[in-house]
This record gives structure tokens, C-alpha cells and sequence, in this order.
């Protein structure tokens, strides 16, 4: 999921405390060296593929910090031999958790694997990127109105920009395989910019020729892709072992249609889908797309937000 803002109580309830137990206590006693991976939910899906020669500790998503987590925080920093973080911009929410920031104060610069290595006087640390793909979705995206990034619309949380453009009285024509391609290679030099921008692990490369099995969402990727994203960042760090087998799905809870021009697109064998799934239940796209219809009538500012921010791929849909 996207970094955004995300409401919290002041203070981490029981629950919170008890799911990330090696956070808010003390410094886990353990001899293998300590790990952080910070950044939103896909942070979380990379610590838990990542080799376990490494006692990486289970952090809140970045949207999820407040001002008493900071503390906390920083123990840990003192404490980390490998930091690894999505780009995140300084003060972000007012807090010192940028990336940049959470580097220096780690003893470290962003950028590739720095340091002395493990047990050395500074850490070893990585920039992965947050990860989008349109290929497989192309009318799908994320908007974060000025006003309220964490707003998002009813039923599931992705804006569909044909949706999008019948709300704001310029509906698109229909989904065509060469439309299909136009929005992928966006995607891609999307992606690869993010990379080299942040000089990131890269992962773009293996959205070149996706497959469903990759990606559940723009923005949910599935488990072959953690595995392999944490092969690279271990070798790039020179940690030992191999990638933890994933014994689950991860980031599963939604899974978006599969377009029938999409499947001849890419030249894929599964079946295409109607519905939406959401935590298991069959959700129809017709059913969401008149549920975001009725949302965005009362929120006329997210369409204009929605339409300006991806300007070129709405393009690219109406003329293919």
C-alpha cells in the first residue's frame, strides 16, 4: 500500500504493543545480529522474506507512527547492524522518520549497502522501492487528495479511471489491448525512475512480462515477488542465508478483476474474473464502480485531484 496518513490512538493500545512486541520492548536477546525494515505494508511483506540470519524486527508501517513511537524508535536504531526503508520524505507527518534521516541517525547515508558490516561502528543499509504496476490493472490507480490523503473511496480503495472520467463527464472508451501496453510501459519507467531516483534495490524488471501471480493490485504484489526482492537485497547487502519460504499468501485480502484485454495483452493463460475479492467475499465491479460513482458526488474535489494527477494515463486510455 501507498504511504499515507493513517489515524492511531496517542498511545499503542495492548494489542498494538503485543503485535509488535520487539518494537515497544526491550532490545530483542538474540545473537544474530538486529535488522529494520522500514515503510508501509510492503515492509512488512519484505522483513518476513528476508533470511532469518538476521533478527529483524517486526515495526509499525510508517503511517501508523506517532510522536510516542519515536523514542522507541530510536532504542532500536542504536541497536540495528542492517536498516533497510522505502523512500520516505523528512519530518514526514512531523515526525524525524524520513529515510534520510533515519540513516544519519543510524550512523549511515542513503543510498546502497554502507558501513563496516555487520557488527561495525555503522550499519548496513538499503533503499527498496515502494511498488506499483499498472500493467496488469490499467485503469486502476491511487489518488491522494490535497486535502485528505488517507481519503479514499468505499468498498475497496483503488479509483478505477474509467470510473474517474464518467464522473468528471468524460467517459473513456472501452479497455483495448493496445491501451493495455501504453499503460504498462508507464507503469515501468514509473517504477525504474522511483528506483534510480532513490537509488533503490530494483524490482522493476520483473513487471516486463507480468503475471497474475505477481500482482494482486496495482500496489499489492504477491509472494514471488518478495522472494525474489529479498534475494536481491540480501546478496546486495552481502547478508548470509537464503529467503524465508513464505508459508502464506501475503498481502491478500483484495484481489481486482482480471480483464479479458488484459489477459490477450500479456499473453496469459488465467481465466479472466468480474469481481472483485475482498477478505474472501465476491464483490461485483459494477457494485463498486456505482458505490465510488455516488462518493464521488459528494467528494467533486478527489475527481478533480483523480484527473489531474494521472492526466497522462487518462490519455493514453481515450486515444487507444
Amino acid at each position: 500500500m501507498p504511504l499515507h496518513p493513517h489515524s492511531t490512538p496517542a498511545s499503542a493500545d495492548a494489542g498494538r504493543r503485543t503485535h509488535f512486541a520487539g518494537f515497544y520492548g526491550a532490545v530483542p536477546d538474540d545473537d544474530r545480529p538486529l535488522g529494520l525494515v522500514m515503510g508501509n505494508c510492503q515492509a512488512e511483506s519484505l522483513r518476513l522474506a528476508l533470511p532469518d540470519s538476521v533478527a529483524w524486527v517486526r515495526t509499525p508501517p510508517v503511517h501508523e507512527l506517532t510522536a510516542d513511537d519515536v523514542p522507541h524508535l530510536d532504542r532500536l536504531l542504536d541497536s540495528v547492524s542492517i536498516l533497510i526503508s522505502q523512500p520516505v520524505r523528512d519530518d514526514y507527518h512531523g515526525l524525524p522518520i524520513g529515510t534520510r534521516q533515519l540513516f544519519a541517525r543510524a550512523g549511515a547515508s542513503t543510498g546502497t549497502a554502507t558501513g563496516t558490516g555487520i557488527g561495525g561502528a555503522t550499519r548496513l543499509t538499503a533503499v527498496v522501492p515502494v511498488i506499483r504496476s499498472a500493467a496488469l490493472y490499467p485503469a486502476h490507480a491511487l489518488v491522494r487528495p490535497p486535502r485528505d490523503p488517507s481519503l479514499s473511496p468505499p468498498v475497496v480503495p483503488y479509483h478505477d479511471l474509467r470510473t474517474l472520467a464518467e464522473a468528471a463527464g468524460n467517459p473513456l472508451p472501452p479497455l483495448t489491448v493496445r491501451g493495455t501496453h501504453a499503460i504498462g510501459a508507464l507503469s515501468q519507467r514509473e517504477l525504474r525512475s522511483r528506483e534510480q531516483r532513490h537509488g533503490a534495490v530494483p524490482v522493476s524488471d520483473l513487471f516486463e512480462h507480468p503475471s497474475f501471480d505477481l500482482l494482486r493490485t496495482i500496489n499489492h504484489p504477491g509472494n514471488p515477488v518478495w522472494t525474489e526482492l529479498a534475494a536481491r537485497v540480501a546478496a546486495h547487502l552481502g547478508l548470509d542465508g537464503d529467503p524465508v519460504e513464505l508459508d502464506r499468501p501475503l498481502l491478500n485480502g483484495i484481489h481486482a478483476p482480471r480483464s479479458a484485454v488484459v489477459i490477450d495483452a500479456w499473453e496469459l493463460t488465467a481465466p479472466a474474473t468480474a469481481d472483485w475479492t475482498v477478505d474472501g467475499e465476491q464483490v461485483p465491479d459494477d457494485d463498486v464502480r456505482r458505490a465510488h460513482l455516488a462518493w464521488y458526488g459528494e467528494h467533486p474535489d478527489v475527481v478533480a485531484a483523480g484527473v489531474a494527477r494521472h492526466a497522462e494515463a487518462l490519455s493514453l486510455l481515450a486515444d487507444a
